[in-house]
């Protein structure tokens, strides 16, 4: 897509990832599906340990039903690489899960970064087994770190009309991809 001299990319595949994929991660896949359905982008999300097959936490499923979002059907999934190359963006919610991500599929280290990036480049903490409030503040984390990152995500139905309103390059400067 063409804006004012920039390409931008289109998110069409945001993959996030935490550890056990049953409260940060699936919040947040949760969350930008309720805010961002619109788009026509695909959110999911996976754990590099995750309680394979285990539903959300209850106290994640319940700040999520108090915003009017259903995790029901959420089961933990396990990360692997091809998930982290088939993703257009992968967030992750520590410093420490974006080495171990570089680790296990270092092609996707540009596309991979903290889901805080654009608030204060922040790790967001694990509340598992943790109080309410903890699992509050970190809601309000992800959900701050999911409003700054819609900002940048591009709905994907607009790309056609778009791509046809950039500017026509020169036959030598065409590529043939």
């Amino acid at each position: 897509m063409y804006l004012r001299g920039f390409i931008i990319p289109v998110l069409k595949k945001i993959l996030v990832v935490c550890v056990g994929n049953i409260c940060r991660s699936p919040m947040a896949e949760h969350l930008f599906r309720h805010h961002m359905s619109h788009t026509g982008a695909r959110f999911t999300s996976a754990g590099i340990g995750a309680l394979v097959g285990k539903p959300m936490d209850e106290m994640a499923l319940k700040l999520l039903a108090e915003h009017g979002i259903d995790g029901a059907d959420h089961r933990a999934r396990q990360l692997s690489v091809s998930m982290l190359r088939e993703a257009d963006l992968v967030l992750t919610m520590e410093r420490e899960h974006l080495k171990t991500l570089t680790g296990i599929a270092p092609e996707a280290s540009g596309k991979t970064m903290l889901l805080d990036r654009w608030v204060s480049a922040a790790d967001i903490p694990d509340p598992y087994r943790q109080s309410r409030e903890a699992f509050e503040h970190v809601f309000g984390m992800i959900e701050q770190g999911m409003r700054k990152w819609m900002t940048y995500m591009q709905p994907v139905r607009n790309v056609v009309a778009t791509a046809a309103t950039r500017p026509q390059m020169g036959a030598s400067a065409a590529h043939s991809w």
